[in-house]
């Protein structure tokens, strides 16, 4: 792996970014790079460039002194005059800067290796952050369990009606899960099992499992948030004459008033029929009219057809 020559190149973020965002670049490159979980050439040499980069930029004061004198700003005193420090042929400026240096080594992540900063630094706990790793690596005392997510695939049915069900997944160790579907759970949403997540060590508390629910696609409704789009097939006359006709939902099928004068695309409203929502407002469902004609015509009905023809004066390219 390339090594960094700027802290801030090391996390991968700009040197105008707020603690926040560098925070986030942080933990996001601690979990694909710590020894425990990245065995690849050059993973252990780029965490350890990553976490004394985070250590400096994570405390104001360092990161404001590195930013003035770069590289060198370690053996700059603090009192110095930067006039001064210039004069004798000091550099500033953050910019071209050494290559990042090493962390200091340690107790503590097991195996001989530590970032040197105590476990977590202004707020990023690494034991907190990769907890599920540390179990069984001697980390000298209790490591909570880390969260851990798994995707749950429902219907559209399922999503509507919720309700209890037995699910187990192969990345979890083939553990089975009896969960409460709430009602008119959307794409996206995360249902929470306490307590089921990674394992802890010591007195810790496990971690919780998160189920990303997942809608799987349907041949008939179509989704957007908690509305639902269902076609609408309907015969040329009542298209033309209006008519009322059923329209099946999820929670069962409903009446719908198609109004005369209905084209193919018209969108009917049914308000509050589409997925339901415990904290608010329901979705609606939207009948899309499709306009269908017999494939085949019987003597009667060509004949009807023909008269129709003849009399109407209506062309639908100049309509």
């Amino acid at each position: 792996m390339p090594v960094a020559t700027d802290f801030y190149e090391a996390l991968g973020v700009a040197k105008t970014a707020s603690a926040d965002e560098i925070q986030r670049a942080y933990r996001k490159l601690a979990r694909q790079l710590h020894p425990d979980v990245n065995s690849e050439p050059g993973a252990e040499e780029r965490f350890k460039e990553i976490s004394e980069a985070y250590e400096v930029l994570s405390d104001p004061a360092q990161r404001a002194k590195y930013d003035r004198f770069g590289a060198d700003f370690r053996r700059v005193p603090d009192d110095v005059d930067e006039r001064v420090y210039a004069g004798a042929g000091g550099r500033g400026g953050g910019r071209g800067g050494g290559r990042v240096r090493h962390a200091r080594a340690g107790p503590g992540f097991g195996d001989g290796f530590d970032s040197g900063f105590g476990g977590g630094f202004d707020g990023v706990d690494v034991e907190d952050l990769l907890g599920g790793f540390f179990r069984n690596r001697g980390s000298g005392g209790p490591v909570a369990g880390a969260d851990q997510e798994a995707e749950l695939e429902l219907a559209v049915e399922e999503a509507y009606r919720g309700g209890r069900r037995r699910v187990s997944f192969a990345g979890a160790g083939e553990r089975g899960y009896d969960v409460d579907i709430p009602a008119g759970v959307v794409d996206g949403q995360r249902i929470r099992l306490a307590g089921q997540g990674g394992r802890a060590s010591g007195n810790a508390p496990p971690g919780d499992l998160y189920l990303v629910v997942r809608i799987k696609p349907h041949p008939r409704y179509r989704l957007s948030g908690r509305d639902i789009t269902v076609e609408l097939p309907v015969s040329p006359w009542e298209a033309a004459l209006g008519a009322t006709v059923p329209v099946p939902t999820p929670g069962g099928e409903v009446k719908v008033r198609v109004v005369p004068g209905s084209s193919t695309g018209r969108r009917l409203r049914l308000r509050g029929e589409g997925l339901p929502n415990p904290k608010g407002t329901p979705g609606d469902l939207y009948a899309e009219v499709r306009v269908l004609v017999p494939k085949k015509l019987g003597e009667r009905e060509r004949a009807l057809f023909e008269e129709l023809a003849a009399v109407s004066d209506f062309d639908p390219r100049r309509t």
